[in-house]
């Protein structure tokens, strides 16, 4: 198993995976959201990081917001779809919604023109809007950003090749902009949370696992940038400066029990009221104040005939502006979880865990969960066959495509009334 931005290989052990990027379980959190989505419901999204930082602000009414991004190296496919509903989620849910087209990342990383990137971004936008992105989102293409721009040099400036090295990979022969697209990327994710924004806030970022290393560099860069470092202690929180005691006594101000020592200054009460007000005293300093990020981890989606689905790899996956009868014909070829012979497939029942076309109904095509679990009960028990469960999948496919694809020539007719950066 290897995964990494740019590379997933192997089988994925999903569990494993928790362990050894130091996530934490999702199905933890799944009481205390109000409506969550089917991704949540169905275990798709399987691990976090503080993302109890979002159920709190939805369930306060908090300002808070959602920040994901795609590559524009090929067209948007139902890998990317998945991405999409999310953000579209939690903006439903009450999140100030930041989406970025990563044209700087595929012209270093994919090799791809400016125009090409430019007329591809367009394609994911109209995806975006057509399946319900709402007007008051902010949407930029990276290289026109300057604000994003401007914070990777700052951010750029905290972390060091040994680092890079240790968290991507990076040996000897990787050009330097591909290790500065890991600042953009850091940039990108942090962007909302600048002053212009209304400063920090909690941001959530819905991304699949082979993301994660971007997160955790992230993370770590907005506590390094930041002037105050908060820790959790008993009953509230340690604070130290980084940029020396004199910030220390700033926090005098702030009315609640305190002891100070020489290196840092505890202070006692309601510790998301405190960081709050801390983060207000940093931004008046001149700071920026970041909330490390929150993150939610998809499990991949898996390629027509296996493998990870891949805009690289046009035989793995169904694009989002595909014919809608070419598509049909794809999932009749895809890949299932089907016994060899009818015979055997009635006798022992089918396997929807490896099944492609089962995880098309759980990702995208079937929305009551009482109707996917009959599916999966009837192929478990072989009372329906592959070539049955593919033409019901195609059908609905279809169905989708046409319905998707008419909503996309409505959005090209909107697209002036959004905020885009481009």
């Amino acid at each position: 198993m290897a995964v990494t931005p740019w590379d997933v290989k192997g089988t994925i052990d999903y569990a494993k995976l928790i362990w050894e990027f130091g996530m934490q379980p999702f199905h933890e959190l799944m009481e205390r959201i109000p409506k969550p989505h089917k991704l949540m419901r169905r275990g798709v999204i399987f691990g976090h990081r503080d993302y109890w930082r979002i159920v709190e602000a939805i369930n306060s009414n908090r300002s808070w917001a959602v920040m994901s991004g795609f590559m524009p190296s090929g067209n948007p496919h139902f890998g990317h779809k998945m991405t999409m509903d999310e953000i579209i989620w939690h903006q439903k849910m009450g999140a100030k919604t930041f989406v970025a087209i990563a044209d700087i990342e595929a012209h270093v990383v994919r090799g791809m023109n400016w125009s090409k990137t430019l007329k591809l971004g367009f394609e994911y936008i109209k995806s975006l809007i057509a399946l319900g992105l709402e007007k008051d989102s902010i949407i930029y293409f990276q290289s026109k950003n300057n604000d994003v721009k401007d914070l990777a040099i700052e951010l750029s400036n905290e972390v060091n090749l040994s680092e890079l090295k240790a968290i991507y990979g990076f040996t000897g022969e990787t050009q330097l902009a591909k290790m500065f697209v890991t600042a953009i990327q850091a940039s990108d994710i942090l962007y909302p949370q600048l002053e212009k924004f209304n400063g920090p806030k909690p941001v959530v970022v819905p991304v699949g696992a082979d993301q994660d290393p971007h997160l955790r560099l992230t993370r770590d860069l907005a506590s390094r940038v930041n002037i105050y470092s908060l820790e959790n202690i008993k009953g509230g929180l340690r604070i130290r400066s980084r940029r020396g005691t004199e910030y220390l006594d700033k926090l005098d101000c702030l009315g609640y029990e305190m002891k100070k020592f020489s290196e840092h200054v505890d202070i006692f009460g309601d510790k998301n009221e405190i960081e709050e007000k801390v983060r207000k005293i940093e931004i008046e300093c001149g700071g920026f104040g970041f909330i490390p990020p929150s993150s939610i981890y998809h499990k991949f989606t898996t390629g027509l005939y296996g493998g990870k689905m891949s805009s690289s790899k046009p035989e793995s996956f169904i694009s989002l502006i595909e014919n809608p009868k070419n598509a049909s014909r794809k999932v009749m070829r895809a890949f299932t979880g089907g016994r060899a012979t009818a015979s055997e497939q009635r006798r022992y029942g089918g396997e929807p865990e490896k099944c492609v076309v089962f995880e098309m109904y759980t990702y995208h095509l079937i929305e009551n969960d009482k109707e996917l679990k009959e599916i999966y009960e009837n192929c478990k028990s072989g009372k329906i066959l592959c070539g049955q469960c593919k033409k019901l999948a195609s059908e609905l496919l279809e169905e989708f495509l046409k319905d998707h694809q008419e909503k996309r020539e409505e959005a090209e007719d909107n697209l002036n009334e959004y905020e885009i950066i481009f």
